[in-house]
């Protein structure tokens, strides 16, 4: 048998395998000392001792001193100190065969036999060689199972922790904390400091530092001393508590003044204020002005606050002065019960809340209370809690004012229908008496055809006694977006209107009217260019333009005011007072021209309209055919209701504009039947069949749809695909004479048409960005600044050029109808709000 030290074995492979054993047994016993240890170290080297109390301090040390030693006894009761004969079976169970286990070994058999002999020395040999290369074993050094809650590594990061943000000094300080140690030289002293309330702002006093008598600090202040040396060398005296204090020797003590007194420490160093308490005042808000209506609506109340430290938040409180109301007309019924308006007061963002002046703007235009008597209570909250009510302010609740007296009636009858529903049956009654004879009354064929609808939804939910809250709220609506129509108005109704005053007028004077008939047709002239340019005003502020005019025959811009245009209508007045009519005629045709030219810029267009251009006017095409069938349905409608009253309202329509159909350019929808005479009735039978043949438009214009493969693009034939699938189910309706149903999903298919055309504008706009980012940088600003007509823009910015427009006179008229639609659309705010921001982009394009 071989020694185990004579064993061919690396010394450096045992000896690293011996000291990992040894560090397992050490890590496996006294892990639990470790641990303790790092923790108390770490807390020692942040300080925190500094932060608690002194007994609690040595209680802690107490504690943590048991542990360890328990922990340390513990660990040398678990303790083995590892063995050379460990280490060896610990690295011969890592190689093949037992080599050193093998060398340790004698023969047991055959050692008589040379033969067996010179066997049993080969095999030796080669065991020899195994365990020359024996690796160090790794220890195990995984403490999983003897640690579940891993303490150890918890331990470890304090420690860490307190080595980077803290420091090893701070240790010592612990024998400063042995009564009697640094005192004993120092003597008996004492620290205190004054921290007023965080949202006061103000900073921390030190009281050693303070030499004036007086003492002044805020209401809630706290107040914290400590006594260092003798338990009783120094006492504490204040009367700035309820309760107050006499003597008082604990070693820290801390109190908050509540109001004003004395504050004494006795003993060595002592010193004596008197404590000036400041009360914190309470919030203060009042209105600062009248309130008043905006131009769009909405109302400005100006108000002040002001706090000793700052306001934190306010409210406004808005309800109904019911005895200040005029109880007449539609208000004579108790009203219906609401809730107050409650909204929050703006505060400034940047800057001091202790005294400041804001503006509250809220728009209340749609409210039933909308210029009905109202108290408004503010009401503002400081950093303390304190709340202050300032006292009402009456006034009527500012809105929205309609000028318009259709438009006012409107809003008057809706405010009485959301005062009460019992006032349905009177508001049902008014609008009906209102309706009676469109011709004179209404501007607009739409908003005379959506006051019939609401005024047939009213009397049915009254018949039935089925008006309830939400179907109140949804006329209510509906009556609000009439009004705004009917007082907005559109470019196109304005333009329509000047226009047929222009035919009139050029038709008398080539008719040898009267002079008294020309004068009242010139009239009507002026206030229907009136009328245009107001709406033209109203929709350049909307979009940003700053000028209306047209470009001269250099590029320059021809400015045109009112001013320009009343000389202009002076001057064929005059000449046509002079029988000069000839010359009036010229003068009138010119007249016109310029007119239809001030939105309407001219240009030559480059090579033709685009793909997705033809595709957006043949879809606009179809939306405008689908409206003309659903306007023809729903009179077939009325006169099932009502016979004999559709001829009436056709005539009043005719006389307004022509028809609804034929003052759009919407000639067989719905505009024919008017010129017809009453002709254009047709059955239901007919209007399904016009309804499928608009269906095979649509889907013919489907298969060459451009925008394949982008998001916006698939959005379109998506929505496309949703008006196919409503234009099928309208169809089966009018074929059925449901003409209700036809309606409704008629109008889903108008509303997927929309929807359709947005997202293919959408879809080319992104394809023409696309195709500008890979050509010149010329050739960029060129196509980028072109408009949906594919026009150049003119000199010096301007939204005019200098060129023609496309040859052919349905290209100039097909280009003015399109501009007039979008302006029409855009009067109109019921529709989507996404919808109307495309149209003006639109419009800012062009």
């Amino acid at each position: 048998m071989r020694d185990n030290q004579t064993l061919p074995i690396p010394r450096l492979s045992l000896w690293l395998t011996h000291a990992g054993m040894l560090a397992e047994q050490v890590m496996r016993a006294f892990w639990p000392f470790f641990s303790i240890l790092m923790a108390l170290l770490a807390a020692l080297m942040l300080g925190l001792h500094d932060l608690v109390r002194i007994e609690t301090v040595w209680i802690s040390a107490v504690v943590g001193l048991i542990a360890l030693i328990a922990t340390a006894i513990l660990g040398i009761r678990r303790f083995h100190l590892p063995t050379r004969a460990e280490a060896l079976v610990r690295l011969d169970e890592t190689l093949p065969g037992r080599p050193i286990q093998a060398l340790m070994d004698d023969q047991a058999i055959g050692a008589m036999d040379a033969d067996s002999v010179a066997l049993w020395q080969v095999h030796q040999s080669r065991m020899a060689a195994r365990a020359a290369q024996a690796e160090p074993v790794k220890p195990d050094l995984r403490l999983a199972s003897r640690d579940p809650y891993a303490l150890r590594y918890a331990a470890l990061l304090a420690l860490v922790v307190a080595a980077l943000f803290g420091s090893f000094w701070r240790i010592g300080s612990v024998a400063d904390m042995t009564p009697g140690t640094a005192q004993a030289g120092q003597g008996p002293s004492w620290e205190g400091w004054v921290e007023p309330p965080r949202y006061t702002g103000l900073p921390t006093l030190y009281l050693a530092d303070q030499t004036d008598p007086v003492l002044t600090v805020p209401e809630g202040s706290r107040i914290t001393l400590r006594f260092y040396g003798e338990v009783g060398a120094h006492s504490l005296t204040e009367t700035s508590t309820p309760l107050g204090t006499e003597a008082a020797t604990d070693p820290e003590q801390e109190f908050v003044a509540e109001r004003s007194g004395q504050l004494r420490i006795e003993g060595p160093a002592g010193r004596d204020w008197r404590l000036n308490v400041l009360a914190d005042t309470a919030p203060k808000i009042a209105a600062a002005g009248s309130a008043e209506a905006e131009a769009g609506g909405q109302m400005k109340l100006p108000f002040a606050a002001a706090d000793d430290y700052g306001i934190v938040s306010g409210m406004a409180r808005i309800e109904l002065d019911l005895p200040a109301v005029s109880r007449q007309y539609g208000l004579k019924t108790e009203p219906e019960p609401r809730e107050t308006i409650t909204v929050e007061l703006p505060m400034p963002i940047t800057g001091d809340r202790t005294d400041f002046t804001e503006d509250l703007i809220e728009d209340f235009s749609q409210h039933p209370w909308a210029h009905l008597p109202v108290k408004i209570t503010l009401r503002v909250v400081d950093a303390a809690d304190q709340e202050t009510v300032a006292e009402p302010h009456l006034t009527d609740l500012p809105a929205r004012r309609f000028f318009d007296p259709l438009a006012a009636a409107v809003i008057e009858q809706r405010r009485d229908l959301l005062w009460s529903r019992e006032n349905a049956p009177r508001v049902s009654q008014l609008l009906r008496a209102v309706s009676h004879l469109p011709e004179d009354l209404f501007r607009s064929d739409t908003a005379y055809l959506r006051l019939r609808v609401i005024l047939r939804r009213l009397e049915t939910f009254t018949r039935h006694n089925a008006l309830n809250a939400k179907q109140q709220e949804e006329i209510a609506q509906a009556l609000w977006d009439l009004a705004v129509l009917i007082e907005d108005g559109t470019l196109a109704d304005a333009l329509e209107r000047m226009r047929r005053a222009q035919e009139r007028l050029t038709e008398a004077m080539q008719n040898g009217a009267s002079d008294e008939e020309i004068a009242e047709l010139m009239q009507e002239l002026r206030e229907a260019t009136q009328d245009y340019m107001r709406q033209l005003q109203r929709l350049a502020q909307e979009n940003g333009e700053t000028q209306n005019g047209q470009q001269g025959p250099n590029g320059e811009t021809l400015q045109m005011t009112q001013d320009d245009l009343q000389r202009m209508m002076d001057r064929i007045q005059e000449l046509m007072e002079q029988g000069r009519m000839a010359e009036a005629q010229q003068a009138l045709e010119e007249f016109q021209q310029m007119m239809e030219n001030m939105r309407v810029t001219q240009g030559q267009g480059q090579g033709g309209q685009s793909e997705g251009q033809q595709a957006m006017e043949g879809l606009a095409e179809t939306l405008r055919e689908q409206q003309g069938l659903s306007d023809q349905a729903f009179r077939d409608l009325q006169e099932q209701f009502n016979p004999g009253a559709q001829s009436g309202e056709s005539q009043g329509n005719e006389g307004q504009s022509g028809g609804l159909g034929r003052g759009q350019n919407h000639e067989g929808q719905g505009g024919r039947g008017q010129d017809q005479g009453g002709e254009g009735q047709q059955g239901q039978g007919s209007l399904a069949d016009r309804q499928q043949a608009l269906r095979d438009e649509l889907s013919r214009q489907e298969q060459g749809l451009p925008g394949g493969g982008t998001p916006e693009g698939e959005a379109a034939r998506e929505a496309l695909g949703r008006a196919g699938r409503a234009m099928d189910e309208a169809e089966d309706a009018l074929r059925g004479n449901d003409l209700a149903e036809a309606i409704d999903r008629q109008s889903e298919a108008m509303e997927a048409l929309r929807e359709g055309l947005r997202s293919l504008g959408e879809a080319m706009a992104q394809n023409q960005q696309n195709q500008s980012g890979q050509g010149s940088e010329a050739g960029d600003a060129q196509a980028n600044n072109r408009d949906p007509l594919g026009r150049s823009p003119g000199s010096a910015g301007s939204i005019s050029t200098d060129d023609n427009l496309l040859q052919g006179e349905d290209v100039y008229r097909r280009a003015r109808e399109l501009l007039d639609e979008i302006r029409r659309r855009t009067g109109e705010q019921d529709r989507p709000q996404i919808e109307l921001e495309y149209l003006k982009r639109l419009l800012e394009r062009f």
